[in-house]
């Protein structure tokens, strides 16, 4: 039979080479066309703010997405969150796309880093058939499942007739019934909610808003349940029990029925469902103050029941291998040697290795997820990816290196290049120099933020990128110098026998008055550190980088309580109610409720959102509109940058000193480019921390803590923000910083490093002293990377 010669003309598939992209205008974009090759590594740089994300992930990733959501049935797309396609001409070349994100994963009581991951459901099944004593089924090994039996009758429709029949069902979960799974119980320091010296009309209650002046007094005095002039310590057990604890009953006041209810169980409900990070400061310092957390003593903080730590394997119980740092837990499961389990160990070991060859051996299972940093939180989520067999897939990734140390960044760098010779097309985020130097391909956007940026200043290899005259370009190859004199320290904070998670009982002193960088590989115990023994202490300021909490109707303007000053300008230069000057009140537009857009549900299809016709989008009723201040009414106030309203509040008729001190922060932290009025939901990871970061600037504190201050900032940034670093410390304050960056390793005064390694085998600090001695010595891995980075012989 002759052979088949092969055709010399490609097939038609084969010319599918590319994702293309023309007239993309999501957000700050003007009109961005882009053609990116498939199966390569491309990096997209650029300021922060200069429309990276608008275009990776709001307009090539969200297509992707909603593409592929459009597949299923309507049945499930009424189940699944709703996209708008992205407002943008031609997207050509799409594949199946998987983000993973730097958003922190959720900081639910029960997530762990077991259940996310679904190491858990794994280790349930496996000691579900090889635990002795066997106790029942998975449920029975998890946290998460209540035991609950019950009994009774049930009535059932058969061949038109109703029949009664007695039913009974048991579910047994592992569950710890004193905590409910959480591994620790909340108490009330009384001390905290009272003054027992005290009777009620002398004002004994300490909880905010609880005044005898209002409603609440009233009601106490009316309750008939105890004497509001008697001092609370001469209660009778009755009576306290009655002021703590009653359930809601109803009582009549003054002729009105009302309901009176315990002051515990009305905490609880008014305060302690909320978020922490959403309760106004005087709730939240009340709350810190009041409620204390401990082990519980019932599971001992495994949050299981006794009968799911009694059932092991190999005299492991399941507590003990949550507990275990996952790298060991890795090797005990390599050393079970179980035929009739062979697939589950062989998935659960290697979900086990992902984490070590990811750089994450030193976490446990038993971890709440809610206190992994952000770079910890994207690794955990890329390694269900990690031994994926999919191939000709987009991974889309935001900044990876987030929270890596340079030792760090090697491997993860390497992770990258193995998803792309699987054959995957790998987009990636970032501003480290060190991964931009991996790149096949780089997409350079610009040439500054926000309505300054959102155009494409370069397309090309990493060498034309260096050679181009874009400010990425001529920042690639910056590198800081190690200062030549360091600043003298005024004091120190002595820590003493520090031991949060991996902590070996340090002993440590943090200098005062000077700029200190406390730095080592991820997982050495940076955080446990600085946050663990410093963060509570009253004169420390932490801007950590947890999410911004905001609704679309949230903006720079209110969440650094700029806009309380304006509204009170507006309302006196027209001698009206300041209320009027506020879209979320008495100054909204009442046809869209000053949302500014219509939202029209359309069940399972996309939301439609349109400009609100009566206000243009404005947000403000047209009569509000109508007052001015310096010329400007409050719509275009909050159209203005924070550059424009700096100049508008500094003098003039608009002169307000309140608004333009903190429009002064804001400038100084490089967030000049934003818009008053711009969503925070619409705003980087980068943006959000220096906008938390200038908030946080007036507070009255001594000592500064700052989470890696350097995420999301591009290589042209880090230099304004040493700036605004050094004049923190010229300002009299104490600023530490945990960080990675080179560039602020250098131009520390005095460096802390932890490690050697991470997990157990960190924990202790391996060097303290100034960034020249470090280099000298280049005894530390942070040592031998900070003296290649600044160039010592």
């Amino acid at each position: 039979m002759p052979e088949a010669t092969p055709s010399s003309t490609p097939a038609a598939a084969d010319s599918h080479d590319l994702i293309r992209v023309q007239g993309a205008r999501e957000n700050n974009l003007k009109d961005v066309d882009v053609e990116l090759p498939k199966r390569r590594l491309t990096v997209f740089t650029g300021v922060s703010g200069s429309g990276k994300s608008s275009l990776v992930f709001a307009t090539i990733a969200a297509e992707s997405q909603r593409m592929i959501n459009e597949t299923y049935s309507t049945f499930v797309q009424g189940f699944m969150p709703t996209m708008a396609r992205p407002d943008v001409d031609v997207l050509e070349g799409l594949t199946t796309a998987i983000i993973v994100d730097q958003e922190r994963m959720g900081s639910n009581p029960r997530s762990t880093v077991g259940t996310v991951t679904d190491a858990n459901a794994m280790l349930r099944i496996l000691f579900s058939r090889l635990g002795e004593p066997h106790i029942g089924s998975p449920q029975a090994y998890s946290f998460n499942v209540a035991s609950i039996s019950g009994a009774g009758a049930v009535t059932i429709e058969k061949e038109g007739q109703q029949l009664k029949e007695r039913r009974e069902f048991s579910i047994t979960g592992g569950m710890c019934p004193r905590c409910e799974g959480r591994g620790s119980v909340s108490d009330f320091d009384l001390t905290a909610l009272y003054d027992e010296e005290l009777s009620l009309n002398e004002g004994a209650l300490k909880i905010p808003g609880y005044s005898m002046d209002g409603w609440y007094g009233r009601i106490f005095r009316g309750a008939g349940f105890f004497d509001p002039d008697k001092p609370i310590k001469k209660f009778t057990k009755k009576q306290l029990q009655d002021l703590l604890y009653k359930e809601p009953t109803k009582i009549k006041v003054e002729g009105v029925n009302v309901t009176y209810e315990g002051l515990i169980p009305k905490i609880r409900k008014s305060m302690l469902a909320k978020d922490r990070e959403a309760m106004q400061p005087h709730i939240r310092a009340f709350v810190d103050r009041a409620i204390t957390f401990q082990t519980c003593p019932e599971c001992d903080g495994t949050r299981l029941t006794e009968a799911a730590r009694s059932s092991k394997i190999a005299g492991i119980s399941i507590a003990d291998a949550c507990a275990m740092q996952i790298s060991d837990l890795a090797d005990w499961v390599r050393d079970l040697d179980e035929p009739s389990v062979g697939p589950l160990l062989k998935n659960l070991g290697d979900t086990l290795d992902s984490f070590v060859g990811i750089g994450l051996g030193y976490l446990s299972l038993d971890r709440p997820s809610g206190t992994l940093s952000g770079g910890e939180s994207q690794r955990t989520k890329m390694i269900r990816h990690l031994g994926s067999s999919l191939t000709d897939v987009t991974y889309v990734f935001d900044e990876p290196t987030i929270g890596l140390h340079p030792h760090d960044i090697e491997r993860m760098n390497t992770l990258l290049l193995q998803l792309r010779d699987k054959g995957n097309t790998v987009l990636v985020v970032e501003h480290k120099p060190e991964t931009i130097a991996i790149a096949d391909h780089v997409v350079d956007l610009g040439p500054h933020a926000g309505t300054s940026g959102g155009e494409v200043c370069f397309q090309g290899t990493v060498e034309g990128l260096r050679a181009s005259d874009t400010l990425t370009g001529r920042h690639l190859d910056d590198r800081a110098s190690l200062k030549p004199d360091t600043r003298e320290a005024s004091g120190a904070i002595e820590i003493r026998g520090a031991d949060d998670h991996n902590l070996h009982s340090v002993d440590v002193d943090v200098p005062l008055g000077v700029l200190t960088v406390v730095t080592g590989v991820a997982g050495s115990g940076k955080s446990s550190l600085i946050h663990g023994s410093l963060g509570r202490r009253d004169d420390v300021v932490s801007i950590d980088q947890g999410a911004i909490k905001g609704s679309r109707r949230s903006n720079p303007a209110t969440y650094t309580g700029l806009l309380d000053p304006v509204r009170k300008a507006f309302a006196k230069a027209n001698g009206v109610k300041p209320g009027l000057f506020s879209a979320n009140s008495e100054g909204a537009c009442p046809v869209c409720n000053g949302a500014g857009v219509i939202y029209t549900e359309l069940g399972f299809m996309e939301t439609v959102s349109s400009p609100c016709e009566e206000c243009g989008g404005k947000r403000f009723k047209p009569e509000v509109l109508d007052y001015r201040l310096g010329g400007k009414d409050i719509a275009e106030v909050l159209a203005m940058t924070v550059d424009e309203a700096e100049a508008f509040f500094a003098d003039g008729e608009a002169r307000t000193p309140a608004a333009h001190k903190i429009l002064d922060r804001l400038a100084d932290v490089g967030l000049g480019y934003l818009t008053l009025g711009q969503p925070l939901t619409t705003l980087s990871g980068g943006e959000r921390q220096r906008l938390k970061l200038a908030t946080h600037m007036g507070d009255k504190g001594g000592v500064y803590i700052l989470d890696e201050p350097t995420t999301g900032l591009h290589l042209a940034d880090v230099e304004q923000l040493l700036g605004l670093l050094d004049r923190l410390v010229d300002s009299g304050k104490s600023v530490i910083v945990i960080e990675h960056h080179q560039a602020v390793m250098a131009h520390a005064d005095w460096i802390i490093d932890l490690g050697p390694g991470a997990g157990h085998d960190g924990g202790r600090v391996v060097f303290e002293g100034t960034p020249a001695d470090l280099v000298q010595g280049r005894a530390t891995t942070t040592g031998e990377h900070l003296a290649a980075y600044v160039g010592a012989g």
